[in-house]
């Protein structure tokens, strides 16, 4: 794995250093979805698209498959999904086994910077929740656009946070990401040759302190067991906290549905 590149993984799962990268299977065990909803992800796609037998979608960064078994089984089309984390492929492919959907699921373990490149012909692209893995926001949206098919149509669905009006990167508590405010988005997306199709902002219930606690006994049984890793599962502990701080006080979560126009 290339250092660029696994840096931009540790970041895209909270972790401070590259020495995490090794242990985030273990730490992340009692999660499916890592970040997306797939209920949103389904609404989405079936409010706004016309699917049809030969549809297929791609789920970059797709974590353990939760996004891609899911719309699999709700919606019987062929989803690829690609992450750089064995484990994770591992624990999709067998997620697609117990869906009885294995025919429509394609997992692989490679870099989502090279599929983008690579991979070509799809109506539709989803990238939950993955940070700055392929970039800085511009970088991002040009890089979604690649493998959607030629010409006007095809659909990107991009997790992300923005800043609320009123709000500023110096009040934000995870320092490793810059978030940009809603109205720098929406200019991005002009200007990239995106329509905004619809707008599906955070779920205020959503339950942080117990995704808090099982992050926080996982790093612990590693303290146990690494002790002289002590330092960098504490940091996970803390870094997790101050984005779960942030969704909840200084950013604002939201899923975008985008169209290609150009």
């Amino acid at each position: 794995m290339k250092k660029e590149t696994e840096d931009k993984l540790a970041c895209s799962l909270t972790a401070e250093t590259t020495e995490l990268v090794p242990f985030l299977p273990y730490l992340l065990q009692d999660f499916w979805e890592l970040g997306s909803s797939p209920k949103d992800m389904i609404g989405l796609i079936e409010k706004h698209m016309s699917l049809k037998s030969d549809s297929k979608i791609l789920d970059l960064a797709c974590g353990k498959g939760a996004v891609s078994v899911n719309i699999a089984k709700k919606l019987g089309i062929n989803i690829y999904g690609f992450d750089l984390i064995t484990e994770f492929i591992e624990y999709a492919k067998n997620k697609a086994k117990e869906f009885n959907v294995s025919d429509l699921c394609h997992f692989q373990c490679a870099d989502v910077n090279e599929i983008v490149d690579i991979e070509k012909d799809y109506d539709c692209v989803i990238f939950g929740a993955a940070g700055n893995i392929l970039g800085n926001p511009e970088e991002t949206l040009k890089k979604l656009k690649n493998p959607l098919k030629t010409g006007f149509g095809g659909y990107i669905i991009i997790d992300e946070a923005f800043l609320p009006d009123t709000g500023s990167n110096e009040e934000v508590k995870y320092k490793n990401y810059d978030y940009l405010t809603h109205k720098e988005w929406l200019s991005l997306f002009e200007n990239n040759g995106l329509k905004l199709v619809e707008e599906l902002q955070n779920d205020e219930d959503y339950d942080f302190d117990t995704d808090n606690k099982n992050i926080v006994r996982r790093a612990n049984e590693l303290i146990m067991k690494y002790p002289q890793k002590r330092a960098i599962f504490e940091g996970y502990i803390k870094s997790q906290s101050n984005e779960c701080t942030d969704l909840e006080r200084n950013v604002i979560a939201v899923t975008w549905m985008l169209q290609k126009l150009r």
